[in-house]
């Protein structure tokens, strides 16, 4: 049998899950606890899956280095491609069947969504393992989510004549019906959810792509031919990708083809796409309440409480979310949690922080997360992976203290290097060249003080760096 490259598209807004997933930070890297993210969850699970390559991973530049740092975490490599600019998933598949098209290779692709939850990991891999046959004979097959209820937010596929190996042909597609034609499609029977995860193989995809979306195809093609390569990232030429219309690979292609197989998954499963799915699919307890993180409760029902960084205490409370993050706080019945994307609307449209960064973010070199920001100062605790270093920058408007927790730190001071460990600091005067290095083999973990009129992060001036950033 042919070898599976998975395929893990990495995109998303973060505005259903607001304020634990923001612009820069959707809800496939949202911590849900110990360090689990949906996004680890699925390369965990293809790394387990019997006969997968290394993945193929379609995401953009704000969230590279959250990739980068999750398949280390993962112990897994794989390539990431970068999309100029979002285009929905039938030009992010053709990209990725590009890159697996070089050198005359032709393998299976797995194509993924980063941030669904799989209940049942060896059902999953039964059904790639059904869906496979059917790819090596030339069809291109999706795998259906048997259904639980008249489930009015997916997308449903009729079943067909029976393959053989578990799989159907495509009667239909259907999509986000309304709760009477939901109900009568279950009672009907051979329906269930669109999943959008598929299995076909890449010179397939693109034979129909380039029959039913050949704009799409031959954007791509030319994208991909004129690509450049940083390391372990590919971009695409950012010209010829914008050319390719924005389309999903359900309307692009399987709408139309006649190669299109389903094979049923009887395994729970959600996308999560609303604080209603986390509560659903969470562990309740004795007051049918959903409880993550410090939470204390009180004559407490049916509600999804989620605290990351402090006590949350809820009393005489009922059917209620309650997100609690660094700098944000949503309150909501849970039947009005899909409106939260008119708050991120609002925070969109008055510029502010709360819908674009988190806290916590990652770089090439580690991460940084803004523990207190004040009006002329801003503290964050600074991980410097072991071996790695920051550029050598200086800043118009800002001094800076670093105090070192844990690891020793190199640091270049204007014409001065000395090394700094545990407890010792150091002082960095506004418009002074410096750079911070970890010498060592742990993490280099400190606190950073700012000070100054201005703390953005565009007051960088950057005048080497090791990443390829522009200086």
């Amino acid at each position: 049998m042919s070898a599976i490259a998975p395929v893990i598209l990495c995109g998303g807004s973060g505005t259903r899950l607001w304020p634990l997933s923001r612009e820069t930070y959707p809800k496939q890297f949202v911590d849900l606890g110990e360090g689990r993210t949906l996004f680890k969850d699925t390369v965990l699970r293809v790394r387990d899956t019997e006969g997968c390559l290394e993945p193929v991973v379609v995401c953009n530049e704000t969230h590279r280095f959250y990739v980068t740092a999750e398949l280390y975490e993962c112990g897994v490599h794989g390539k990431i491609l970068l999309e100029p600019a979002p285009r929905n998933t039938a030009p992010a598949i053709a990209l990725a069947a590009f890159s697996l098209r070089e050198g005359g290779d032709d393998p299976l692709m797995l194509v993924l969504p980063s941030d669904h939850a799989i209940g049942n990991a060896d059902v999953f891999c039964a059904g790639i393992a059904q869906a496979a046959v059917l790819a090596e004979q030339g069809r291109i097959v999706t795998f259906g989510i048997a259904p639980t209820g008249p489930e009015t937010g997916f997308g449903y596929i009729e079943q067909g004549e029976a393959l053989g190996n578990g799989g159907y042909h495509v009667a239909r597609f259907v999509e986000k019906p309304d709760l009477a034609k939901a109900s009568a499609m279950l009672e009907k029977g051979g329906f269930s959810w669109n999943s959008g995860m598929f299995l076909l193989r890449a010179s397939v995809y693109l034979e129909e792509l380039e029959r039913f979306a050949p704009e799409i195809f031959a954007a791509c093609r030319t994208a991909w031919e004129k690509r450049n390569e940083d390391g372990a990232f590919y971009r695409p030429d950012r010209e010829a990708f914008l050319a390719a219309p924005s389309n999903s690979i359900d309307y692009a292609v399987m709408e139309f083809t006649t190669l299109a197989a389903v094979v049923p998954l009887n395994t729970a499963w959600s996308d999560l796409g609303s604080w209603e799915a986390f509560y659903q699919a969470g562990a309740t307890d004795a007051g049918g309440n959903v409880c993550a993180g410090d939470v204390m409760t009180e004559d407490a029902e049916g509600c999804y409480f989620n605290a990351t960084h402090r006590l949350l205490a809820a009393i005489g409370v009922r059917d209620l979310v309650v997100v609690e993050t660094q700098d944000a706080v949503l309150v909501a019945p849970r039947d009005k949690v899909q409106e939260v994307k008119k708050i991120v609307g609002r925070l969109q449209s008055e510029d502010r922080p709360e819908c674009k960064q988190h806290p916590l973010v990652y770089r090439p070199w580690g991460s940084y997360e803004t523990l207190v920001l004040g009006g002329r100062f801003q503290v964050k605790r600074i991980i410097v992976n072991p071996g790695a270093e920051l550029s050598l920058q200086m800043h118009h408007h800002r001094a800076e203290h670093w105090v070192v927790v844990s690891g020793t730190a190199e640091v270049t001071n204007g014409d001065a290097v000395r090394l700094f460990t545990e407890n010792q600091s150091t002082y960095i005067p506004v418009g002074t060249k410096h750079r911070l290095k970890n010498p060592g083999v742990i993490p280099l973990v400190l606190i950073e003080i700012q000070s100054g009129a201005y703390l953005g992060e565009d007051d960088i001036v950057r005048f080497a760096d090791v990443y390829g950033r522009e200086v």
